[in-house]
């Protein structure tokens, strides 16, 4: 065998199996040993009943078989074979002695794949052997393709399909007819597939299919149709021109394929991408594209863009008592109303504005949702000011109507900040940024309304920024300072303590408590702010021990966040341990409020405390909304008359009315009474009179440096020259004078 047919028969059997049927024991012997001298496995069989027994168990490569055999001949053995299944293609050459045509045509008919006529030319025999066996498996891998092509072609949904140009045919072939909801045996014409096409895409897609053909360019375009059982499909669809061996087109050639899923994937991606998934309204992506579409425009025709931000007052009560999933119901219904409110539309993305008329911008109008419980109002067009401010008023009337939100009726109002193009900014983070301005400003003042940004806001927030950034820096350059001031005893006139209160050595000038506490309390410095007071005031206790013997208490107010603290306590004791002072040298004092509003997280603090020695002290007392009873269970030493009832004693009779339950209660209960902010000789009489002594305010002294109170006990409280002194005890201020005088001033 030659090298060449050594190559070719790489892909075959190594001994390729064949069946030799044939009736004349004689020419079967010389056949079957001709091929096996030429590489052939020969199994023999003498009748065409005997193959077809045979056969029935095993499978040769290739048969061959005698045309003429008694009873059953080889066509009529051949025909059998055929009907017998995974037999309808194996190779079958006819050996035959006529060499007539009729005969011929006869083998081909019964599903002979060849004809040999007998002879002695066995490699020539051979050679048509081979020939066959590459034949069927060329047709048999041809015919995997084909199905395995046609499987992908299912599994894609895709299928090929012909246009002749002279005809007009479209011959679509069976993988896409399936595309079209098609059987196999059904057929599909050009009308007939339009006629799936709505209308108006019908149109538009003809008007297309004319620009193809008259200019011989490729088609692509997704086209929607509606198949016969009503199934919406979108199907993409791919062809090229072919050409005639002139060069003219003879029609097109291409793929149809349907893309609805992929399709619905990209809408849900771009849906996920441009909206939020909670309320359906576009997000700040969506928001920032439509806005500076909104700006170009604006810029272009000279009107004006309106742009509000609307945060819901006091979300987060609901959220924490009803629980997310009723801070989403909630969110939810807020932004069906707020739709309402603007002509929102939620067509327009990214990349689909089209310039339909001058006025296509204002299909940018829509609400969404920034985050949280904000959301912002787009208005691509307004006249001016006016335009926004009714939108605003419409936005805050929507919440006026109850909302039921996990079976349960509540009351939610919102904040608006407006902002104009080009007047307040000009671009979207210039309007977003003063619109919050403007919001922060309707929080401040009460919530539930709207407002305009002005300069004069914005510069307010500026200084409030400033004043926070320097009050971080104040912290770390020692420039927070304590002043006290003294708690006096005016039927003894001494001092029985003083309670530190914090300032801000800002520069040359001290910065009123009133203006950075709550700034402090609001950006959570506060913490850090009272650790600090707590340290520095341990501290001075020391230094007054040392200077003068003092052995009283210094009051340090805390915010009620630092109760809630389970090292306060440790963090107290490192303190005093630090600077060798007991722990009653530090009183802790906690607004009203403060302590009626998070009492149960309170109470185990306060116990803590005053298992070491720390003295408690209610501050403000009487102004709060709160029960009495706390009282009696709290290990409390200590309350502190407001100043708003102090103010008026000795005037109004119910202030005194006021100071005289507030004392009998605290003296029922064993607790110290001392009233705050006394100013004049009346007030302090008025409250010697009721029967409380413990005092501090303008009339004694106002909070003092440390070294500036020493000088103050020295020249006024020790010598007794202060006119309260002999106002509270008349009859024994001298004699007093005489014998502190008489003492060292350390053991004063």
């Amino acid at each position: 065998m030659t090298a060449l047919g050594s190559q070719l028969d790489d892909d075959l059997p190594e001994q390729p199996r064949v069946l030799l049927v044939d009736d004349d024991e004689v020419n079967l012997l010389l056949t079957a040993i001709a091929l096996r001298e030429r590489g052939f496995d020969i199994t023999e069989a003498s009748s065409g009943e005997q193959a077809l027994r045979m056969i029935a168990e095993w499978c040769p490569d290739v048969i061959v078989l005698d045309a003429l055999m008694p009873e059953l001949d080889g066509f009529e053995t051949c025909v059998r074979l055929r009907e017998l299944p995974g037999f309808e293609s194996i190779p079958v050459l006819m050996l035959t002695g006529l060499d007539d045509e009729a005969s011929i045509n006869r083998a081909y008919q019964v599903g002979a794949t060849d004809f040999f006529v007998k002879s002695n030319q066995w490699s020539l025999l051979a050679g048509r052997l081979r020939y066959l066996l590459r034949s069927s498996r060329t047709r048999i891998e041809l015919e995997r393709s084909k199905a395995r092509l046609a499987r992908a072609q299912d599994l894609a949904r895709m299928g090929s399909f012909e246009w002749h140009r002279d005809s007009g045919g479209f011959v679509p072939a069976v993988e896409a007819l399936r595309v079209f909801g098609k059987s196999p045996v059904e057929s599909l014409d050009f009308i007939g597939a339009m006629r799936m096409v709505p209308t108006d895409e019908r149109a538009q897609f003809l008007r297309l299919l004319r620009d193809v053909l008259a200019h011989n360019s490729v088609l692509v375009t997704d086209l929607p149709v509606t198949l016969l059982d009503g199934r919406q499909r979108v199907i993409h669809i791919e062809a090229e021109p072919e050409f005639n061996e002139h060069g003219n087109a003879s029609g097109y050639t291409g793929v149809l394929q349907d893309v609805t899923d992929r399709r619905m994937a990209e809408d849900k991606i771009r849906q996920l991408a441009n909206f939020d998934a909670l309320t359906g309204l576009p997000n700040r992506h969506q928001l920032i594209w439509r806005a500076e579409r909104a700006i170009d425009q604006a810029r272009r025709s000279g009107h004006e863009v309106g742009l509000l931000l609307i945060d819901l007052d006091r979300f987060k009560i609901i959220n924490d008592t009803l629980g997310h999933a009723a801070g989403d119901e909630l969110l939810m219904e807020v932004g069906r109303r707020l739709r309402r409110c603007v002509r929102h539309s939620d067509q327009v993305m990214e990349g689909m504005l089209e310039a339909v008329g001058s006025r296509s911008h204002r299909s940018l109008e829509a609400v969404g949702r920034l985050g949280g419980d904000e959301f912002v109002a787009l208005l691509p067009e307004i006249t001016d000011e006016r335009d926004a401010e009714r939108v605003a008023d419409r936005v805050l009337e929507s919440m006026r109507e109850p909302f039921f939100i996990a079976g349960q009726e509540c009351f939610v109002t919102a904040s608006v900040g407006i902002a104009l193009y080009p007047r307040d900014g000009m671009s979207m983070a210039d309007l977003l940024r003063n619109s919050d301005v403007a919001m922060y400003a309707v929080k401040n003042q009460g919530r539930n309304a709207s407002a305009l940004y002005t300069p004069q806001l914005a510069g307010r927030g500026r200084e409030k920024l400033e004043l926070e950034s320097a009050l971080h820096k104040a912290i770390e350059r020692d420039e927070i300072v304590l002043h006290y001031q003294p708690k006096v005893d005016v039927r003894s006139a001494r001092m029985v303590g003083a309670e530190a209160l914090m300032r801000w050595k800002r520069g040359d000038k001290l910065v009123p408590p009133g203006d950075f506490i709550p700034l402090a309390e609001e950006s959570g410095l506060i913490v850090p702010l009272s650790e600090w007071a707590l340290r520095e005031a341990a501290r001075q206790a020391k230094v007054w021990q040392l200077n003068f013997g003092f052995a009283d208490s210094i009051a340090v107010n805390l915010p009620n966040r630092l109760f809630e603290r389970s090292d306060l306590v440790e963090h107290i004791h490192q303190c005093v341990s630090a600077y060798g002072v007991p722990h009653r040298a530090i009183q802790l004092e906690i607004t009203e409020t403060g302590l009626m509003k998070d009492l149960q997280n309170v109470i185990p603090s306060l116990h803590r405390l005053n298992e070491v020695g720390v003295e408690i002290s209610i501050d403000d007392f009487g102004t709060g909304y709160s029960s009495l009873a706390y009282l009696t269970t709290l290990p409390i030493s200590e309350v502190k008359i407001d100043r708003s009832f102090v103010r008026d004693l000795g005037i109004t009779p119910q202030s005194s009315a006021v100071v005289t339950a507030i004392i009998a209660l605290a003296r029922s209960l064993g607790l110290r009474v001392i009233a705050e902010g006394v100013e004049t000789l009346r007030q302090m009489e008025v409250l010697h009179r009721l029967g409380c002594s413990l005092m501090q305010g303008f009339l004694f002294s106002k909070p003092l440096p440390p070294d500036e109170l020493e000088h103050w006990l020295a020249q006024t409280v020790l010598p007794r020259k202060a006119p309260w002194i002999a106002q509270a005890n008349p009859e024994s201020a001298a004699l007093d004078a005489a014998s502190e005088l008489a003492r060292p001033l350390g053991k004063r």
